[in-house]
């Protein structure tokens, strides 16, 4: 987590992964999955600047640590399109 962001990186951690369920249960319910997919579309870009941290930060890393950290990067960009198709498709 950016150290600029206030309070601690495990709060932020924990409040991701809180955010991450509430999504997940969102989307698992039809009459909320499409705010659960706009808010997963949100949600994947609100972390990406964690993942282009984190790729900065494991640039002296081994390799293949080095490679995860950077695929995780482009990955969102499907994830995205994914949530925001979810979206359309849901009803209401």
């Amino acid at each position: 987590m950016p150290r600029r962001l206030p309070g601690t990186r495990r709060a932020w951690t924990y409040a991701s992964g809180a955010a991450e369920l509430a999504v997940a249960a969102a989307l698992a319910l039809p009459r909320t999955r499409r705010a659960g997919a706009l808010a997963a579309a949100g949600l994947f870009v609100a972390v990406s600047p964690a993942h282009l941290k984190m790729a900065r930060d494991w640039r002296d890393r081994p390799a293949p640590l080095k490679a995860l950290a950077y695929a995780r990067i482009p990955a969102q960009l499907p994830l995205i399109g994914w949530a925001l198709h979810a979206a359309r498709q849901a009803k209401g």
